[in-house]
């Protein structure tokens, strides 16, 4: 089986500082990690690997430095892995994102696609459902679960508002995955020397043969007008009254805000 996780290198977000002036993020001296929920998603392909045996690929698509995060997947015990970068792959958003990633997942082949439900730093959890859209593949989010029943069949537990739901998807598909799908494993020692022995894949905008039109920034068709962090609330006042009283006082904040 070739399982191909999507992963990203991400800055941490307890560390993110925005310049008032410009709205955008500081990115000096913030440190930058592997997406949460895409390393839910490695975990969960490095242990079917386990059980029942897979070939595992790790692609991201970054600047040169996005190196080390798949140098940590290889760490952990992937077996392959590849770095899409181009200054044609610059700007992208989610659209253009997906392209890329589609267009070298058609060169790397695959039986099941996994990438995270969202990255941290933009929260909009639309990457993974374009790539499926993109390859016209069967999709299911929210993952916390999944068991190879058969050679073509994965039941999936996916993760709702309400509880959880229990699924059977054929092969090929995509799933997005949730960090708390499992905890990850940590890196060996000996995992880390031979990973920074290992050759990463550098793939750019001609090697995937993907359309220009559809990448970075000329292919992104939304943009980000504005950047700002959320101001402090107001201190909130406290009644120390009987129950009768503060349903009062409840019922009157409610009108005073038009809420009834």
């Amino acid at each position: 089986m070739k399982i191909v996780v999507c992963i990203k290198q991400v800055p941490d977000t307890t560390e993110i500082r925005l310049d008032p002036a410009t709205g955008t993020m500081i990115r000096d001296g913030v440190p930058s990690i592997m997406n949460p929920d895409d390393k839910g998603g490695l975990e969960m392909a490095l242990r079917l690997k386990d059980e029942h045996g897979a070939e595992v690929t790790v692609v991201t698509m970054g600047p040169m430095q996005a190196d080390a995060v798949l140098r940590e997947a290889l760490a952990m015990g992937a077996d392959r892995a590849v770095l899409l970068t181009d200054r044609k792959f610059a700007g992208a958003d989610t659209l253009a994102t997906s392209n890329t990633l589609a267009g070298a997942l058609r060169l790397l082949g695959y039986d099941l696609i996994i990438t995270g439900r969202q990255a941290i730093d933009g929260d909009t959890a639309q990457v993974g459902p374009q790539v499926a859209e993109h390859l016209d593949l069967p999709q299911v989010t929210y993952v916390e679960q999944a068991r190879l029943s058969d050679d073509n069949t994965l039941t999936v537990r996916a993760s709702t508002e309400e509880g959880y739901r229990m699924l059977e998807v054929g092969l090929p598909c995509v799933l997005t995955v949730l960090v708390t799908a499992g905890k990850a494993r940590y890196m060996s020692v000996r995992g880390i020397v031979e990973a920074f022995r290992r050759e990463v894949e550098i793939w750019d905008s001609a090697r995937i043969g993907a359309e220009e039109s559809k990448l970075g920034l000329g292919g992104s068709p939304t943009r980000v007008a504005k950047s700002f962090t959320r101001g402090a609330k107001a201190a909130g006042q406290l009644y120390e009254v009987e129950p009768t009283e503060a349903v009062e006082i409840i019922v009157a904040k409610l009108r005073e805000k038009f809420i009834i």
